[in-house]
């Protein structure tokens, strides 16, 4: 059903009733591996208490599904400004939850605003499992961010719903790498070769890559002979609830 605009926005953004629960967050850091230092914080869903993601995504309905997006956005601001964070900030973002895109970020760009933090170093990546079925539509939300000034990224690629089509139609800043790639690289060639492919056609396209779910050091050792030096994982740090990882060179032994 299309929501009703005004010139304030729209219905959705006007009327919509407060979420009947409440949520949190805890934030994992991706770091760069060349210069030890945290690039980003993934900002990862969480109950109120700490509880896991699916006892807050499990209430996510088609009747809610635009407020929770919204409400993740601001309070995913909220948190990362209170901490202190000086790092880039990562937000999942649901691509069904949005209507028209100029729109759908008013109230990102209010929160940010508000808790004073900068546009510039918040990344939207597509969330986890959120089927696409329209890919040009997904395409045209991106570049609107892209278009403000946010970074962008594609979650999951090589997992079925972010591919090479969705590629060749939208470039955007980042690519994380879907960690079932990821997982075992060292001892899996056809892994190995899959991944230096696409590392070095986001070379070409100007793209950066995030490799994510790094649980060994060989797993690390691999990707950074593949030239890849942005890394997320629990072999660097495990998602902190309502914390961040302090800014500065990371040790991990090698």
């Amino acid at each position: 059903m299309q929501a009703k605009e005004t010139r304030e926005g729209c219905g959705l953004c006007r009327d919509a009733a407060p979420l009947d629960f409440d949520f949190s967050y805890a934030f994992q850091p991706i770091v760069n591996v060349a210069t030890r230092e945290i690039f980003a914080h993934e900002a990862l869903v969480r109950g109120p208490a700490g509880e896991p993601a699916p006892t807050v995504l499990s209430r996510i309905t088609d009747g809610n599904r635009y407020q929770f997006d919204q409400a993740c956005r601001g309070k995913a601001i909220e948190i990362a400004s209170r901490l202190g964070m000086q790092s880039m900030l990562s937000i999942n973002f649901l691509p069904n939850a949005i209507y028209r895109p100029e729109l759908c970020i008013r109230s990102t760009l209010v929160a940010a605003r508000t808790h004073g933090f900068p546009i510039d170093r918040i990344i939207f990546e597509t969330v986890e499992g959120e089927q696409v079925n329209d890919g040009k539509w997904l395409s045209e939300v991106l570049r609107e961010y892209q278009r403000i000034g946010f970074l962008t990224a594609i979650d999951d690629f090589g997992a079925g719903f972010a591919g090479l089509n969705l590629l060749a139609d939208f470039q955007p800043d980042i690519v994380k790498l879907d960690m079932a790639l990821v997982r075992g690289i060292d001892a899996n060639k056809p892994r190995r070769a899959i991944v230096a492919g696409v590392s070095t056609m986001c070379r070409e396209l100007g793209i950066r890559v995030i490799a994510e779910g790094i649980e060994t050091g060989d797993e690390m050792r691999c990707l950074r002979d593949l030239g890849i030096e942005l890394m997320q994982g629990y072999w660097f740090g495990r998602p902190q609830f309502e914390a961040a990882t302090p800014g500065g060179k990371i040790p991990w032994p090698e």
